[in-house]
């Protein structure tokens, strides 16, 4: 694990990413605090998404 630069660091090459492309680092970690949120509320047995329960076999 890597530890994360201080404030007084300077990246200029990943300054010059995060203009051009946009700061992925920090989106994929909303992604993933959001994800792990929605994992908390699911196995809570919080769902936030109603299921139609599951169809029933037609008989003949």
């Amino acid at each position: 694990m890597t530890s994360s630069p201080s404030a007084g660091d300077h990246l200029p090459v990943y300054d010059g990413l995060v203009r051009e492309r946009g700061d992925i680092v920090a989106e994929a970690r909303e992604v993933a605090e959001h994800a792990q949120h929605q994992a908390r509320q699911a196995l809570a047995g919080h769902s936030g998404v109603r299921r139609e329960p599951p169809a029933r076999p037609r008989t003949h």
